[in-house]
C-alpha cells in the first residue's frame, strides 16, 4: 500500500556556520568550537529522517542498481556552463550541502577569507583523481572558475576578479566586491579537469564525484555507474539508469514496476501503487506572482518590450492580492495538499524574516481596496476606480500544470472575495519575456543562498530579462539594507540585513511592505519510491525536483 512520507527540515542551519573571517583566520565554518577551517554541526534543528530513508538499515547483498524515471537530460554536463549547480553525483565541489541541510568541506579542507572580504583562500584534501585517473589539484580550481568566469553562462561570478593556484593544494580567489554569499556558488561549481577539458567536454565529461557518466542516448536514457577512483566511500548503489520521460510516462512505468523511483506531481501522488510510497520532500522552490510595480506610461525595456501596469502598480491591489486569497485553499483545490504556504523567497532559512507571516483577511483586504478607491459601481462585481476595471492577464508557462492550477485557483478566489478580475493564460517562454514587464505573471525561485533574495529585489537587476525582477520593483532602503548584507564580513552579520530588505517595520520586499510578489506556497517534491529503497538524507529542495533528489545518490542503499 502506498505511504505517504515526508522529510522535514525546519531550518537549514548552513549558513549559520559561516562566521565569516575574524582577523584570528578563521576558516568561516566554526561557531565558535571545534577545530580551525572544519565545518562543524549547527545547533539548529535538522532534517527529519523520511520514513524508510536515511535508516540505519543494512544494505541488501546483491542489489546494487536502481532504475529513475526522471524528468529530462542536461543539454551538457558542463559543471562551467552551468550543469549540476543544484547537485550532481558526477563532480565534486570545494564545499556543500549536507542531508542535515549544513555546510561541510568537501575537496577543501578549510578555508579563510581576509577582513576586508576580497581574498578567499581554500586548501585541498590530497589523494585526489579525476575517473580518467588524472591527479586533481589547485590547477584544476583555478581553471575550472576561471572558465566559468569567461563563458558567463549560468553560474554567477561577477564577483569574482580572478582564481590562482598559489600551489598544488592551494587555490585564492580575489573577489572584486565583498560578497558574503559567494561560499554557495563555491558549494554548486563542480570541478573539471584542466588537461581534459575539450570543446566536447559537456557531451563528455570527467568529473571526480562517486558517479561517472557511463551511457547518455540524448532525450532517452542516462547510465551512471560508480566512480572506482572516489575518495570517499564508495556507494552501494553501483549503477543508476534514469530514463528520460514525461510525468505520465513516469506513472505509468512506476505501476507496471519499471522504476525504482519516479518523479510524480501532486496530480498523480494520490494514486496508491501497490510496493510503492510516496516520498514528500520540504523545498523552498515557491510558487506566487510578480506584479508590475510601475504604472503604463508609455516606457519600454531596451528591448522594446511594454513596462507598467496601471492595475498592479497600485500598492493596494498588491496588498489586497496578497492578504486576500486563501493559501490553505490553493494548496487543497489545485495541489492536493502537498505544498506549504509561503510568505517570503526564502521561509525558514536562517535570513528569513518571520514577521513576513500574514494571515488571511478579506476583511483588510477589501479595505484596502475600498480606501484606495477601487469600488464596483456599476455592479458586475468588478471593482473599478477612474473608470479602470480591477482587472489583469495572469500568466502561467504553457504545459504547466501545476502554474496553472495555482492560478485558476487564485483568479477565482480574487474574483470571489476581492472583486478582482484576473484571465489565466497559458504563455509561450518567448511571449512571457516580452509580457512580464507589463503583466503578473506566476513565477518560481527557491534556493538555499540569500544571493536569491538580492537578485529578486536589488534595484541593479530590476527589468532584466533573466526573470529576476521583471516588477521593476526598486527602493533605496531596500537596496541599502541588501547592499549592507553582501558586504557583511559573516553571514551572522549578514542576517540583520537580509532580514530588514524583508520588512523593517516601515517597508520591505514582504507582503507587509511593497509587496512586489504575492507568495502563496512552497512545492512539495513527489516520488513514488519502491518499499526497500532508502534515498538517503534530502536537503531542503531548491528550485526543481529532478537533480536536487539525486545530488546524494551515493547515499542510497537497498534494505529489504
Amino acid at each position: 500500500m502506498k505511504k505517504i512520507v515526508r522529510a522535514a527540515a525546519a531550518v537549514i542551519t548552513a549558513a549559520l556556520l559561516l562566521t565569516g573571517c575574524a582577523p584570528s583566520g578563521d576558516s568561516g565554518t566554526n561557531l565558535g568550537k571545534g577545530t580551525q577551517g572544519e565545518a562543524q554541526p549547527g545547533t539548529a534543528s535538522s532534517a527529519g529522517t523520511i520514513e524508510g530513508s536515511g535508516s540505519d538499515g543494512e544494505n541488501t547483498p546483491g542489489k546494487t542498481e536502481v532504475t529513475i524515471g526522471f524528468s529530462s537530460d542536461p543539454d551538457t554536463w558542463d559543471p562551467c556552463e552551468g550543469f549540476g549547480y543544484s547537485g550532481s553525483p558526477l563532480f565534486s565541489t570545494l564545499v556543500k550541502v549536507n542531508g542535515e541541510n549544513q555546510l561541510e568541506n568537501d575537496l577543501a579542507t578549510g578555508y579563510s577569507m581576509s577582513e576586508d572580504g576580497l581574498t578567499w583562500t581554500f586548501q585541498l584534501r590530497d589523494g585526489v583523481t579525476f575517473s580518467n585517473g588524472e591527479k586533481l589539484d589547485a590547477e584544476d580550481v583555478a581553471f575550472t572558475f576561471n572558465t566559468t568566469k569567461e563563458k558567463a553562462t549560468y553560474v554567477d561570478l561577477t564577483m569574482m576578479e580572478s582564481c590562482t593556484a598559489l600551489d598544488g593544494s592551494t587555490v585564492e580567489f580575489k573577489m572584486t566586491r565583498p560578497c558574503v554569499t559567494f561560499i554557495y556558488t563555491v558549494a554548486g561549481a563542480g570541478i573539471v579537469p584542466k588537461d581534459s577539458y575539450t570543446d566536447k567536454f559537456g557531451m563528455e565529461p570527467i568529473g571526480s564525484g562517486p558517479y561517472r557518466l557511463t551511457q547518455w542516448d540524448k532525450g532517452q536514457q542516462f547510465i551512471l555507474e560508480a566512480n572506482e577512483s572516489y575518495y570517499g566511500e564508495q556507494p552501494a548503489i553501483k549503477k543508476a539508469v534514469f530514463l528520460v520521460q514525461e510525468e505520465d510516462a513516469r506513472f505509468v512505468a512506476a505501476k507496471a514496476g519499471e522504476v525504482d523511483i519516479a518523479l510524480t506531481s501532486a496530480t498523480l501522488a494520490g494514486t496508491e501503487i501497490d510496493g510503492m510510497r510516496v516520498v514528500s520532500v520540504d523545498s523552498v522552490d515557491n510558487r506566487g506572482i510578480t506584479f508590475p510595480v510601475l504604472p503604463e506610461e508609455g516606457k519600454t525595456t531596451e528591448d522594446g518590450y511594454k513596462i507598467g501596469n496601471n492595475v498592479t502598480s497600485d500598492l493596494a491591489v498588491r496588498k489586497a492580492m496578497s492578504y486576500g486569497i486563501d493559501r490553505d485553499r490553493i494548496i487543497s483545490e489545485a495541489l492536493n495538499g502537498f505544498a506549504h504556504p509561503a510568505y517570503s523567497e526564502c521561509d525558514g532559512l536562517p535570513w528569513w524574516n518571520e514577521e513576513d507571516v500574514i494571515e488571511t483577511d478579506v476583511d483588510y483586504a477589501v479595505q484596502l481596496l475600498e480606501e484606495a478607491g477601487w469600488k464596483d459601481s456599476d455592479g458586475d462585481g468588478v471593482r473599478e476606480k477612474d473608470g479602470l476595471k480591477a482587472a489583469f492577464n495572469l500568466m502561467y508557462f504553457a504545459g504547466d500544470s501545476m502554474r496553472q492550477a495555482v492560478a485558476m485557483s487564485v483568479a477565482n478566489q480574487a474574483r470571489e472575495n476581492l472583486g478582482i478580475a484576473v484571465t489565466v493564460e497559458g504563455v509561450s517562454a518567448n511571449d512571457t519575456v516580452a509580457r512580464m514587464f507589463s503583466e503578473p505573471m506566476i513565477m518560481g525561485w527557491g534556493s538555499d543562498s540569500p544571493m536569491t533574495s538580492y537578485m529578486l529585489f536589488h534595484s541593479s537587476n530590476a527589468g532584466k530579462i533573466d526573470f529576476y525582477n521583471p516588477e521593476f520593483f526598486t527602493s533605496g532602503t531596500v537596496d541599502g539594507y541588501l547592499d549592507r548584507a553582501m558586504n557583511s564580513k559573516s553571514m551572522e552579520e549578514s542576517l540583520e540585513w537580509w532580514k530588514k530588505a524583508q520588512w523593517d517595520g516601515t517597508t520591505g520586499t514582504s507582503m507587509r511592505g511593497e509587496a512586489p510578489w504575492a507568495f502563496y506556497v512552497n512545492m512539495s517534491h513527489l516520488y513514488y519510491v519502491k518499499d526497500g529503497l532508502d534515498i538517503g538524507r534530502q536537503r531542503i529542495h531548491a528550485h526543481g525536483a529532478a537533480w536536487p533528489l539525486v545530488a546524494n545518490l551515493a547515499e542510497w542503499t537497498w534494505t529489504e
